[in-house]
């Protein structure tokens, strides 16, 4: 028997009207979707998705075992979060020994961050692998912003909040232009990067781009605490030309 195809399909930031043709294609000729989520909750990628998915097509929820209930410091995040992709990656490789493909939604860009890399990384020595890439978080939420970022040879730098305070304020100081993701309960400590690099006044805070919800505001103006869904944008250089 011929073994599935296994398609991971970056469905974007947030807005189902910014999925590409072929994201699209694929999914409304899907006969199983495959997605992460909370265990008490549908998944934000599924949700997007949801406008071309066709009815009776299989659900498979991999649903974590947590979100922010155990830090990334802790020794048992690491094998466990390990072990969940294990088990995620064995649940449809099942499926594609039996020659049924399966698409795997992502959010965003799916090689930026996203968990599908984890199935990729498991599965692509097994299996056929097709991967289509999404709009990123980062450019629905500059471009829902207006805020260009890079102008000439500007150097943006893409910055995860849950590096320890010195190297983000590090970084900030060194780059032209970054964007810093993963924000949540990290907000305090970006804040304080951003004063110690002088980028504060310059900072747009960006909320839930491109979805129900959004807005932006300057980050000097936020407070201590923030959605999953949030980020921090510092333009580079203006008016190069």
């Amino acid at each position: 028997m011929a073994q599935g195809t296994l398609h991971i399909v970056g469905v974007g930031p947030g807005d189902p009207e910014l999925l590409t043709v072929r994201a699209v294609k694929i999914l409304q000729a899907a006969k199983v979707v495959a997605h992460f989520c909370r265990h008490d909750k549908k998944g934000h990628a599924r949700t997007i998705a949801d406008p071309y998915i066709t009815p009776g097509t299989q659900d498979v929820r991999l649903a974590y075992p947590f979100t922010i209930e155990v830090s990334v410091e802790d020794p048992a995040y690491q094998r466990d979060i390990q072990g969940f992709y294990d088990a995620c990656a064995e649940q449809l490789a099942e499926s594609l020994a039996q020659g049924q493909d399966v698409v795997l939604l992502c959010e965003g860009e799916p090689f930026l961050y996203g968990s599908a890399m984890y199935l990729f990384d498991r599965l692509k020595g097994r299996f056929d692998t097709d991967v289509v890439p999404g709009i990123a978080a980062m450019n629905g939420c500059w471009s829902q912003a207006q805020v260009p970022m890079t102008h000439g040879d500007d150097v943006l730098c893409v910055l995860p909040a849950t590096l320890p305070e010195a190297e983000l304020a590090h970084w900030l100081g060194q780059t032209d232009a970054a964007v810093v993701m993963k924000i949540g309960r990290n907000m305090p400590k970006v804040r304080r990067a951003l004063e110690q690099s002088g980028r504060l006044p310059d900072a747009h805070y960006v909320e839930r781009g491109t979805q129900a919800g959004s807005f932006t505001q300057p980050f000097e103006k936020c407070g201590d605490t923030a959605p999953y869904f949030s980020l921090v944008l510092v333009p580079g250089r203006k008016g190069v030309r």
